[in-house]
């Protein structure tokens, strides 16, 4: 019983998004129209939700099922209840975030932003095919960036100076 957390609950309905999280009474019909589950079981709203209302705090944030939703609203669009699971799911995530717990898919996104100054490399030999297309050459933004995640705090999530693990 130590592992549960009876307010967690409360704590996505106060984030924005996850205001209807305590509406749900657990019929199935998001998990029946969700896509991701059709590829990876570990992924089920339903239980996701039970997870939530039971108070097993540790065990959703810390999980690599939060991530994997896919926000095509099928399950928001189809619930009896008005639950909202997409922004329900944005806002385990936001908390998972608030709390350290940050999947590594986006810890090398933050650390290539801060190399690149954009997701990916735009070298020499990409520049030449934009000019080829007539797009305008794209220039080194790496500076600018790196102060956007100094003021944010994002640096410190890649270096190991934050909350996350």
């Amino acid at each position: 019983m130590r592992d549960f957390v009876p307010q967690f609950k409360h704590e996505i309905a106060a984030e924005p998004g996850g205001e209807n999280i305590k509406l749900c009474f657990a019929c199935g019909i998001c998990t029946a129209s969700c896509p991701i589950r059709e590829i990876d079981d570990r992924y089920n709203p339903r239980k996701i939700i039970r997870m939530i209302i039971l108070g097993m705090k540790d065990r959703v944030l810390r999980s690599d099922f939060i991530w994997y939703c896919s926000t095509c609203y099928a399950c928001t669009d189809r619930c009896p209840q008005g639950v909202k699971f997409t922004d329900v799911m944005t806002a385990v995530k936001n908390l998972a975030v608030k709390e350290g717990f940050i999947h590594p898919a986006f810890k090398q996104q933050i650390a290539t932003l801060g190399k690149f100054g954009r997701l990916y490399d735009i070298d020499e030999f990409d520049n030449k095919k934009r000019t080829a297309l007539g797009l305008p050459e794209v220039g080194k933004t790496k500076g600018l960036m790196r102060k956007i995640l100094e003021i944010t705090g994002l640096n410190r999530i890649v270096s190991g100076a934050g909350k996350a693990d």
